[in-house]
Formats: structure tokens, C-alpha cells, sequence
């Protein structure tokens, strides 16, 4: 049995009370907060009255804005912790419905500051030397121009924002707390309750009959409500062409890489340079297949380790480890991690109700916690250390910028978290005494490159059809989205859907469709990572620092401009084919092992 959240050690849980020491704060700081919030309409109408105006109007905004975030985050974090408690599923409700409010009330605030002209803006930064720290932000606002609408649409738009959301909260809650699975059997005989958590170690299991017990349990609990699924799918596409569309931007897709200000080649040149490379995942999957001895490979047979090698951890030998590996980074980034080990900054296990997966969070003013859902095995080593380069990331940024850039661009999240993951494989490689042992670190690196770069570029296949399907008048039914994702499954791991029809429901339970054209980055930023993690382990100190300036940038600068002065030019297809090559000599150094072990 899964436990229970007060069945968990208290060490091994986050320490939200470093937020807010008790509810009864957080709760006065929320009502504190709402009635700031109503002064807001004080300022409508005179933003650029004067630059003292603008300093005051634009310092003002963003106050309540960060006040509002480590409320939001103390909310969303409580709740997740176990998403069954009604009392921080109303926290979260009120923080978010403060968050409309919050918008909507701010919503004058782009209208008013697209009518400034180039000569009144040279003027007011004359005037008021303050405002130079803005400047990047304002530059950033003027880019948006034509898709920010009048002050009454704004309002209405930022006024329906917690309806907007009710999608991705509908799936979260049937998802995490509502949807019960059904008893299998684990490796022992036992009888276990599947679960999310559970589900990943039995797809692990070295038993061909545990694997496809647990793999069928689970898709036919999501077949059951595949309808329910569907549903609040293409709620989340429709919302995201709507708002796409009253801004004036041709699709949901160029919407949300312009609010990173990446265009649109960047993801086409992932799916192209993806697809090119999909024999190399095709020949991968038959050297699983004759490792396993199994000649009709199936999608349950997909995650089981090739490995015979137990080469697992402890969470306490995985801190170590991930320590171990990080130090290269040198004596600063080793010390925040220290800290984030050692101060109660993760929650470690898995509980009843606990959302499942794992993250990185936080706000500008909260240490950046992480959320696990631990297992004992090498996957979860390379978690820690990759939600560990997410809290690095955010630590690094939040101490060296102002609130105003204290936070990094979506489009950069998934590469410094990517690159610790190299960091640590390129560690376990270099230290490994023994042909089983490298073989199972080989087969890691593999599934890893397997499950980011190939799969996420799958998802963001599917996601990208689906909101082009809605935008051209086609119905998301269940039958739809089961039949679009079977035969992009097909194509990408080259297994038939006919043998593997459970896989056609898989769609129903990744909740990164609901993040808006976010999976592509997991992908790209993989390949990047690639990059600087052989920049950082085999180049100089100069590249070393390089990187820590990176962590450091936050949003002081254009995403694609930050990647470069790192080392990476992401508009070119290079990084990507660089990758492809890491993916190749390792696997031609696996296949190599398998021969001279007499494994297939």
C-alpha cells in the first residue's frame, strides 16, 4: 500500500513553513493582499502621465505580482502534497482566483504602455535614471504590440482566465485524486495498488508477465473514461486557439513560442531533424528485442532495464552521488546544492493523493523546492539530479537578477536540468571499473535519450495535430485522439498498433498537454544540454563559467541571445545533429557490449 502523507518521515518532507510559518499567515497575507489588489484602479488611465508615473505604475504592478506568487506557491505546493485535502484545494482555488483578479485589474497596464511613442520613451528615461532597469522589459512589451488589444478586451480576456484554467484543474484532480486503479501483482507474488508511482517500477520489472499485467490494469482504468479525458482535452486546445486567434496570431503554436520569442523553425527543425533520425530508435528497439529474447517486442517491454546489473540507490546514496557529479561545476553550484539537499528543500516519497511525477518550483522570495515521488533505482538518480539543475537554475537567477528578471524563460527551463542529467552520465562512465556495470549505464543513456528527445518530440507531434484539428473545425473525440496517437506511436517506434492497442489511450493521462507547446522544449533542450555538458566536463574554465552565467541570466536577455553567449546557437540544426551523434556512439559502444557479453 501506498502511505499516507502523516506516514512520512518528517526529514523527507518539504519544508513549506520557510513560505509561510502557518496557514493562519498565509491566510492573513492572502487577504492582505486583496485589498491592495482593489487600489489597483487608481493607476488606470495614467500610466504615462509622467516617468515618475511610469516607475511608480510599473514598480507597483510587479510588487503585487510577487506578493502574489509565493502565495500562489504555497497553495499549489500544499496542495499537491496530497491533492485529496479540501482545505488546500480551496487554498489553491483562492490563489488563482486572485490571480484573475489580479490581471484583470492590471490588464490596463499593456494597452496604456503601447501608446507610447520612441521620442516620449527617450524622454522618460532621461528624466527618471530608475527606469534604465527596465528598459529589456519594456523592449519585450513593444514586441507584442500587435497582439495586445484594447483595455475592455484585456479586462474581459484576464476576467476569464480561472475559467480558462478549468481544464487542466479538471484533468489534475480526476487524474491525481479521483481516478483509482485497480491490484496487481508485483515481481514477489504481492498483491499492490497500481498507481503512478507504482506503475513506473512494475514497467521496470524484469517479469514479461508483471509488465503486461500492470500495462493493461492501467489503460483499461484510462479506456474507461477516455470519453472524460477527450473532453477535457480539447476544452485546454480550444482555449489556447481562442486566445490565440483574439490576438491576432495565426495559431496557438506561434502564440506560445512568441511569448518566448523563439520562432517557429526551432520546433520544425526539431521535428524534421527527429524524424530523420528515426531509424537510429528502430535499431536501438531491435537490439532490445534480442536482448530480451522476446521477437514480438511490445510497448510494455519498452521501459524494463536491459541491465542484470542492480545497480541502484538508496535516496541518501543518490544525494551523495548527485554530489559527487556536480562538484565539476565548481565550489558555489556544489554549495546551493548542499543547501537544497540538506534544508528540507525536496519532498521525497510517494503518498497517498500526492501529485504524481516529480518538479522543480518555487518563487522569487521561497527556496526552490522540488517534488519526487522516490524510487530506488539509477532513473530516479538521474530525477534528483535533473530537478536539482532546475532549483540551481532558479537559485543562481533569483540571487543575481532583480524581481523584474528573476525568472528565466520556459524555452531555457529543460537545459540546465538536462545538462546536470550528462553531467552525471558522463561521471558514472568515467568511474565505472567493469563491461555490466558501463553496459547498464549505456542502457540508461539510451532509454533516457529514448524518452526525451524521441518521445517528448512524439508528444509534440501529437500536440501540435490536435490544436491544427481543432483550429480546422475537427471534433477531438476519444476515437480521434485514440487514432491520431496510435499511428504516431507506429511511426515513431516502428512497433504495429494492431499488436500494441492499449497504447492508444496513452494520450489521456500525460498532463503535459495541458502546459501550452511546452513538451517540445524537453526535447530541445536535451539536445543542448548535450552541448554544454561536454563543454563543461572536457572544456575549460571559461566554458564553466560560460554555463554559471547562463543560470544567472533570468530574463536580463532575449532566450536565444543567452543560449548563445553559452555556446549553443539553437536556430541552427547543428546542436540538434550534434546530439543525434552522442545518441550513436553510444549506442554503437552498446551494441559492441552486447557482443562481447554473449547478450543477444
Amino acid at each position: 500500500m501506498v502511505l499516507q502523507r502523516n506516514e512520512i518521515n518528517e526529514k523527507d518532507k518539504w519544508d513549506l513553513s520557510t513560505i509561510f510559518a502557518t496557514d493562519q499567515a498565509w491566510e492573513d497575507a492572502l487577504n492582505q493582499l486583496s485589498e491592495e489588489v482593489e487600489t489597483v484602479d487608481q493607476y488606470v488611465g495614467h500610466l504615462l502621465d509622467s516617468a515618475q508615473s511610469l516607475l511608480e505604475i510599473t514598480e507597483r504592478s510587479l510588487e503585487l505580482e510577487r506578493q502574489l506568487e509565493k502565495l500562489y506557491v504555497y497553495a499549489h505546493m500544499k496542495n499537491d502534497q496530497d491533492t485529496r485535502e479540501a482545505k488546500y484545494q480551496e487554498y489553491y482555488a483562492k490563489a488563482m482566483t486572485l490571480y484573475s483578479q489580479l490581471d484583470q485589474v492590471l490588464s490596463f497596464y499593456e494597452p496604456e504602455f503601447m501608446e507610447i511613442t520612441e521620442e516620449q520613451m527617450t524622454a522618460f528615461l532621461a528624466a527618471e535614471p530608475k527606469l534604465e532597469l527596465y528598459k529589456h522589459f519594456f523592449d519585450q512589451l513593444l514586441q507584442k504590440k500587435n497582439h495586445v488589444l484594447s483595455q475592455r478586451e484585456e479586462e474581459l480576456l484576464a476576467g476569464a482566465s480561472e475559467i480558462f484554467g478549468s481544464a487542466s484543474e479538471t484533468f489534475a484532480i480526476l487524474d491525481n485524486a479521483d481516478l483509482t486503479f485497480p491490484y496487481v501483482l508485483d515481481d514477489e507474488d504481492n498483491e499492490v495498488q497500481l498507481s503512478h508511482g507504482t506503475y513506473v517500477r512494475l514497467m521496470e520489472s524484469k517479469n514479461r508477465e508483471v509488465r503486461r499485467c500492470a500495462y493493461e490494469a492501467l489503460y483499461a482504468t484510462y479506456e474507461q473514461f477516455q470519453h472524460t479525458y477527450a473532453k477535457t482535452l480539447q476544452t485546454n486546445v480550444k482555449v489556447q486557439n481562442y486566445r490565440a486567434k483574439v490576438r491576432n496570431y495565426e495559431s496557438a503554436r506561434q502564440a506560445a513560442l512568441a511569448a518566448n520569442f523563439v520562432p517557429e523553425s526551432v520546433y520544425d527543425n526539431l521535428v524534421s531533424a527527429v524524424r530523420k533520425h528515426l531509424p537510429l530508435l528502430h535499431r536501438y528497439l531491435a537490439l532490445r528485442s534480442k536482448i530480451l529474447g522476446i521477437p514480438d517486442l511490445k510497448m510494455y517491454d519498452v521501459y524494463t532495464p536491459l541491465s542484470s546489473v542492480d545497480y541502484s540507490f538508496t535516496y541518501d546514496e543518490a544525494l551523495k552521488k548527485a554530489e559527487e557529479a556536480l562538484a565539476v561545476l565548481g565550489d558555489d553550484y556544489l554549495s546551493r546544492v548542499k543547501r537544497a539537499f540538506s534544508e528540507r528543500w525536496i519532498d521525497v516519497y510517494e503518498n497517498q493523493g500526492k501529485r504524481s511525477g516529480a518538479y522543480s518550483g518555487g518563487s522569487y522570495d521561497t527556496n526552490a523546492f522540488m517534488l519526487l515521488n522516490w524510487q530506488d533505482n539509477l532513473d530516479n538518480l538521474f530525477t534528483l539530479v535533473h530537478e536539482t539543475g532546475h532549483s540551481m537554475h532558479s537559485s543562481y537567477t533569483r540571487e543575481t537578477q532583480p524581481y523584474v528578471y528573476g525568472d528565466y524563460s520556459i524555452f531555457l527551463a529543460e537545459i540546465a536540468s538536462t545538462t546536470n542529467e550528462n553531467i552525471l552520465t558522463e561521471k558514472l562512465l568515467e568511474e565505472v571499473q567493469d563491461d555490466a556495470t558501463r553496459f547498464a549505464i549505456l542502457n540508461n543513456f539510451l532509454d533516457g535519450f529514448r524518452g526525451t528527445v524521441f518521445r517528448q518530440t512524439q508528444f509534440a507531434e501529437f500536440e501540435h495535430a490536435i490544436h491544427q484539428a481543432d483550429q480546422n473545425g475537427e471534433v477531438l473525440t476519444s476515437e480521434f485522439l485514440n487514432e491520431l496517437y496510435a499511428d504516431l506511436n507506429e511511426t515513431y517506434y516502428g512497433l504495429s498498433k494492431e499488436d500494441n492497442p492499449e497504447i492508444q489511450y496513452e494520450w489521456a493521462r500525460i498532463p503535459h498537454f495541458y502546459y501550452n507547446y511546452y513538451v517540445y522544449q524537453y526535447s530541445t533542450g536535451f539536445a543542448a544540454a548535450s552541448a554544454l555538458a561536454e563543454k563543461i566536463v572536457h572544456g575549460s574554465q571559461e566554458d564553466r563559467d560560460r554555463y554559471i552565467d547562463y543560470l544567472k541570466a533570468g530574463k536580463s536577455d532575449y532566450p536565444l541571445n543567452v543560449m548563445r553567449k553559452a555556446g549553443v546557437d539553437m536556430e541552427k540544426e547543428d546542436y540538434l545533429n550534434d546530439a543525434f551523434a552522442v545518441f550513436e556512439r553510444r549506442l554503437d559502444e552498446f551494441e559492441a557490449l552486447v557482443e562481447k557479453l554473449g547478450l543477444a
